[in-house]
């Protein structure tokens, strides 16, 4: 192999000219980042869930209202927010009435509330937290609340036919809830029976 001469270095312009070209796909690699990381934000992806866990995974709290079947307020703040609005993890139950845009009441809305309102209202409940995903959409936190008796307000809304089981993602009870609603689905409870179709 020929030795290169110490004369046969890069031109001055040559190089010049590369580190232009370098310098703008850095700018465009930087800026594609940035942008990527504003959507993610403006999406609640980049929301601090260790931060969520350590504040609230296993923590005994107070439900101060319960907003729908599925929504519930605690007695924690939020950030500038006196209370932490909670989304029950997994599950889905009929929307309430809504003023903007007007919507009514869907079926069984107000029995899914009314029972959420007698079980968990005012009362200590136990939250877990699920590592992977700890807030929604909203920014509400996603989580399994548990009466002192052991009893899952998630789970207890599938059997009774009051909510659906969510399984558009993946949590540690996603085969639970499913098998919960087959049952409450044969049992005929709430949706699933007679009066449904009268509501």
């Amino acid at each position: 192999m020929p030795k290169r001469s110490s004369n046969s270095a890069i031109p001055v312009d040559t190089y010049l000219r590369g580190r232009g070209k370098r310098r703008w796909v850095y700018l465009v690699f930087t800026l594609l980042i940035a942008l990527l990381l504003v959507i993610a934000d403006r999406s609640g992806l980049l929301l601090e869930t260790s931060d969520d866990e350590a504040k609230y995974n296993g923590q005994w709290v107070t439900v101060v209202r319960v907003v729908d079947g599925d929504t519930l307020d605690i007695d924690m703040p939020d950030g500038k927010e006196p209370t932490t609005r909670i989304r029950l993890w997994g599950i889905d139950t009929p929307e309430m009435a809504h003023r903007d845009p007007p919507r009514p009441a869907e079926p069984f809305a107000e029995a899914a509330t009314q029972r959420a309102r007698e079980l968990v209202e005012g009362r200590k409940v136990h939250l877990t937290l699920e590592p992977s995903r700890t807030r929604g959409n909203y920014g509400r936190l996603l989580a399994f609340v548990e009466l002192p008796d052991g009893v899952m307000l998630n789970e207890t809304l599938i059997i009774e036919g009051l909510a659906l089981a969510d399984d558009r993602w993946n949590h540690r009870h996603l085969e639970d809830f499913s098998l919960l609603e087959r049952e409450a689905k044969k049992a005929g409870n709430g949706l699933w029976g007679e009066s449904a179709d009268k509501q």
